[in-house]
């Protein structure tokens, strides 16, 4: 099952409670799914019984209960539980067939990976002042309100809406690329540093490890191509013992963990007008998959396996995300580094 299955799988109940007269409200159009949070456990979690609580006048832990009982014994959901003030921790069935689809869906989407229509029909208006920051800030929320169906009409006029701490010097001198970055990267009660740390090539800076993570995303799939074999999604850790010891395990599942918060992540920027928050999620897909590029391709004299071709989709589905996110932030995502 994957994450767009589950939140439809969670409306499902939703509107079985409505229909069954447990809960009065309306259904919503969505329902955000992501990982666990602190306290949490399982596959994914919701917060939707908190989202609920107010319009159907219960407290949180009883809507969550009401939900609780319609998904458990759901197809493809093995558990529920209810932790904290009323998160729902869902765990599924078949956790690697569900990564399997989770990575499929991805290759499917490419770029266009998150998209969604939590938006839809939704006419944004954004007033700034004449600032560069306020502009790079306007421009990049065109692009993440419209990947979720809806439109953003920027003007200079009063009262300003959207007014960014304003940057201490020029960022033209950092290039069009870093420049952005540095607007786009701290949040918008942050002063931005307009420094030449943004323009060099090590671990330190964040822009190059998601630039470079992306090529690096690319390159393995051009050597895996010159190994004769193909990216297939799958179980990355194989049947053989010596496929993947476990700290290989949970760096690859924390990567698929990342690539599945993705949905979530763009409907919360363009929800809340936060290109920064997509800006940090794109360093953690970065560092997920920096981590676990040495364990993609055979080594020596091993054969490609298909632990190895589900590996390469994974990745490949890294570099897809990777590549979306900095298209919508305006910052071009090079193949080669």
């Amino acid at each position: 099952m994957t994450p767009v299955e589950l939140s439809r799988t969670v409306l499902r109940a939703v509107r079985r409670a409505v229909d069954g007269g447990e809960l009065s409200v309306a259904v919503p159009q969505r329902a955000v799914v992501g990982p666990p949070g602190p306290g949490g456990c399982g596959d994914y979690a919701t917060s939707i019984a908190l989202q609920l609580a107010r319009p159907a006048g219960q407290p949180p832990l009883r809507v969550a209960e009401i939900l609780r009982r319609h998904l458990a014994g759901t197809d493809g959901v093995a558990d529920v539980v209810v932790t904290g003030p009323g998160f729902i921790n869902i765990s599924l069935d078949g956790a690697a067939a569900s990564a399997a689809a989770l990575i499929r869906e991805i290759l499917d989407a490419g770029p266009a990976y998150g998209h969604g229509d939590s938006l839809a029909g939704q006419v944004v208006e954004l007033r700034i002042p004449y600032d560069v920051r306020a502009e790079v800030v306007a421009d990049a929320l065109v692009r993440i309100v419209g990947s979720q169906g809806g439109r953003v009409e920027v003007g200079h006029r009063e009262p300003v809406n959207l007014r960014p701490v304003p940057a201490p010097d020029d960022p033209a001198l950092l290039g069009p690329d870093a420049a952005r970055w540095a607007l786009l990267h701290p949040a918008a009660h942050d002063r931005p540093r307009i420094t030449a740390d943004h323009l060099v090539q090590r671990e330190s800076n964040p822009l190059f490890r998601v630039r470079y993570a992306h090529a690096r995303t690319r390159a393995l799939s051009r050597n895996a191509a010159d190994l004769g074999f193909t990216p297939e999604p799958g179980d990355v850790q194989g049947d053989q013992p010596q496929a993947c010891v476990a700290p290989c395990v949970v760096l690859l599942s924390r990567l698929a963990g990342t690539l599945a918060d993705h949905p979530r992540v763009l409907a919360r920027a363009a929800a809340h007008r936060t290109p920064d928050s997509l800006a940090r999620h794109l360093v953690d897909v970065a560092d997920a998959v920096l981590a676990v590029l040495p364990a993609v391709l055979p080594r020596g004299d091993e054969k490609p396996s298909a632990a190895h071709r589900a590996r390469l989709a994974l990745a490949e589905a890294a570099g897809a995300v990777l590549a979306g996110g900095l298209s919508l932030l305006g910052i071009d995502a090079p193949d080669h580094l």
